[in-house]
Order: structure tokens, then sequence, then C-alpha cells
């Protein structure tokens, strides 16, 4: 099980996962901050990005706010090195 955070950014013009913030890894989406579906958007972006299915992205904390901690049930390997690769992004 692997845990990261993130920093949301919704109502953006696209899906995008890159860039850092205080530490966290930026994840724009498309998708209103309204009744929990840029939290779902967040899961399917990140999914697609780093080659998971969407239900193996968790939502661990910050359901509400802009910064979370995702909780991934399946890490593929390197997946440190992924994630820094994206924070630099």
């Amino acid at each position: 099980m692997t845990r990261f955070a993130i920093r949301v950014k919704p109502g953006a013009r696209r899906d995008f996962v890159g860039g850092d913030h205080a530490g966290a890894l930026v994840v724009a989406v498309k998708a209103p901050a309204v009744e929990g579906k840029a939290n779902e958007a967040v899961r399917r972006v990140l999914a697609r990005e780093l080659g998971l299915r969407s239900r193996d992205v968790l939502v661990a904390q910050g359901e509400r706010g802009r910064d979370k901690v995702i909780e991934l049930a399946v890490a593929p390997d390197g997946i440190e090195d992924v994630l820094a690769a994206l924070r630099q992004r």
C-alpha cells in the first residue's frame, strides 16, 4: 500500500497530473468540486496516469478539501520514481 499527498485544482480547463505544491502532487480536473464529482475525477485521472484501475485509487483523507491523501490499493513497481517524475512536470 502506498500513500501520497495531492493538491487538487477543480474546474480546470483540462485534466492534468503534474507539478508540485508544497511537496504534494498537483492534480487538475475539469470536474467541479460539487457532490463528489472532483473526487471521482481525481481517482479516474490518477488511475489513468499510473496505469491502474480507478477502484484501486482511494481518497484516504481530505474528501472535502483541496489537499488530499491518496492511497493506492495496488502500487506498481517504481511508483516513487513515477510520482517524483510527475512532480517535476
